[in-house]
């Protein structure tokens, strides 16, 4: 329930409101704004309505929240939430671009494609050091090493770094070395990880799981907001379909309707959306038509000697031309290169 206060109704009329709320065991949201004050009343809409709020003089009007997601909906929050990322902003007109390497397999490896990604105009850097594989013969991470390859490298080049986290014990411990959380596609509705990244303040991308339709992951997203972590941003990295052509099928219907629906920033992955080289800089440039934030791609300086997704990373060739290609899409969209 949304709760919208007359302009004369100052901050003690608000609290009054917000205990009475909190009085019944609902959770308050206070939401001041530049004209009047908007308050928020989340849980059983049957209590709220037993409580007749509409009926104090400071309020001018009350009306529910209609979707399953409630506070990072559009109803809750109508204009876009930004997200800082190290110096870095998501969202907000700025089109952030992050970059670097499936895995982190050595010092020498994440530093070559630091430097590439950097050069070139990311202005982040991903790396996975735990990283969750189909096979249990895979490579599964350098864990704790990694971090510390991955940090010294993100001060290196001066970017701010990213890496994903599959357990909630591991909360403090990627504190320490990284800018921001990712939760993985296979993870998206590990409830667990979800509140113990929510737990924290720590920036955190919530990407797609792979079945998941769109109400799904908006309401993964509202597990970490509801937390108290507000620092989230959505991506999209293409869902499960019957197509074999390619790795997964990138959905941009959802960039653009998560946009209507959420005020969450909005980034696409189109090196998971796709799994094929050729294919990453053709949807990175339909990711900024269609109105998402930021793109999330895979690059290694030597893809052919990855450890993990050699064939959906870029080399500094592809890297670069995908950059060059970027920049007039990102002004016909009316935004500028974070």
């Amino acid at each position: 329930m949304i709760i919208v206060l007359k302009p004369e109704a100052t901050e003690a009329d608000a609290k009054a409101i917000l205990e009475q709320i909190e009085s019944v065991k609902l959770k308050p949201l206070y939401m001041p704004g530049t004209e009047r004050i908007v308050l928020g009343a989340l849980g059983d809409e049957r209590i709220l309505n037993n409580l007749n709020i509409a009926a104090n003089p400071m309020v001018e009007n009350v009306k529910p929240i209609l979707s399953t997601y409630k506070q990072v909906s559009r109803e809750m929050q109508s204009h876009d939430t930004q997200v800082k990322f190290g110096d870095v902003t998501i969202g907000g007109g700025s089109f952030a671009v992050i970059a670097g390497p499936c895995a982190i397999e050595n010092r020498d490896q994440i530093f070559k494609s630091a430097e590439i990604v950097k050069k070139h105009g990311a202005v982040g850097l991903r790396g996975g050091a735990f990283k969750p594989r189909t096979s249990p013969y895979s490579f599964q991470g350098l864990e704790e090493e990694g971090l510390k390859l991955m940090q010294e490298a993100s001060k290196e080049y001066g970017l701010p770094c990213v890496t994903e986290i599959v357990d909630p014990a591991h909360v403090e411990l990627l504190e320490k070395y990284v800018d921001a959380f990712q939760v993985g596609a296979r993870n998206m509705q590990n409830f667990k990880l979800l509140k113990a990244v929510g737990q924290s303040q720590t920036p955190t991308l919530l990407k797609r799981g792979m079945s998941a339709t769109i109400e799904e992951l908006l309401l993964a997203a509202e597990y970490i907001y509801n937390e108290g972590n507000h620092n989230v941003v959505i991506c999209e990295r293409g869902i499960r379909t019957f197509e074999r052509a390619t790795r997964n099928t990138l959905d941009l219907n959802a960039v653009a309707y998560i946009k209507t629906k959420s005020h969450l920033p909005v980034i696409v992955d189109p090196s998971h959306g796709t799994g094929i080289r050729e294919l990453v800089a053709p949807m990175a440039k339909a990711a900024v038509a269609c109105g998402a934030d930021g793109v999330i791609v895979e690059a290694h300086y030597d893809p052919q000697v990855a450890l993990s997704d050699g064939a959906q990373s870029l080399d500094e060739a592809s890297f670069a031309k995908m950059m060059r290609e970027l920049t007039p899409f990102v002004q016909a969209a009316g935004k500028v290169l974070a």
